[in-house]
């Protein structure tokens, strides 16, 4: 394996590849080769930098549905589990429930507007 130095005046040394320094010379317009290579890591270092580490509204707009459907399918299956075993929930509880489960609906379609 052939490896090339890389030398231009008060810079670092780089033992690249020789395939890698045909490439940057093919590529490197009218720039030196330390010129060129600064600019590739510069610009990957922008390009890194710009990749934000936060979710996006759409994310979180279907982090939040598929929480309020978990809590909804929660809600539904402890009721259903209830009636199944012949316990009623008190009427308060159930209206409470079952308007917690409406509240669900609506914020879903004030989201769509």
């Amino acid at each position: 394996m052939k490896r090339n130095l890389i030398l231009d005046e008060d810079d670092l040394v780089m033992v690249v590849k020789e395939d890698i320094v045909k490439q940057i010379d093919e590529n490197r317009g009218e720039l030196n080769r330390t010129e060129f290579v600064n600019h590739l890591i510069q610009s990957q270092l922008k390009e890194y930098d710009n990749q934000h580490d936060h979710v996006t509204r759409e994310e979180f707009r279907e982090f939040t549905q598929e929480i309020k459907d978990l809590l909804q399918n929660f809600l539904q299956f402890f009721i259903s589990f209830g009636i199944v075993l012949g316990k009623q929930p008190p009427h308060e509880d159930f209206e409470a429930l079952s308007q917690q489960l409406e509240s669900f609906n609506s914020d879903e379609e004030a989201e769509d507007l």
